[in-house]
């Protein structure tokens, strides 16, 4: 089963973009939680240990930006 993925994200945010773009791209189902829109939101990004955005979540883990451990993670989202 596919876990969810959640994507922590605000507007005007190049990497953020770049996050959606290619998950959209890859054909993966994502929730974006923009942290400029709900202070619950962003209490959530801190308490993954980030203070910035993109942080994507996929299950117990979180990945922020866009790097190799992203892909990894999003690779791992069906196990």
């Amino acid at each position: 089963m596919d876990k969810p993925v959640i994507v922590y994200s605000m507007d005007d945010c190049v990497e953020c973009s770049v996050v959606k773009q290619m998950l959209t791209a890859e054909g993966v189902p994502f929730e974006v939680r923009d942290i400029t829109t709900s202070e619950e939101h962003k209490r959530e990004v801190e308490k993954y240990g980030f203070l910035g955005v993109p942080v994507t979540v996929v299950g117990d883990r979180a990945v922020k930006g866009f790097n190799p451990e992203l892909i990894e993670l999003i690779q791992s989202r069906k196990q």
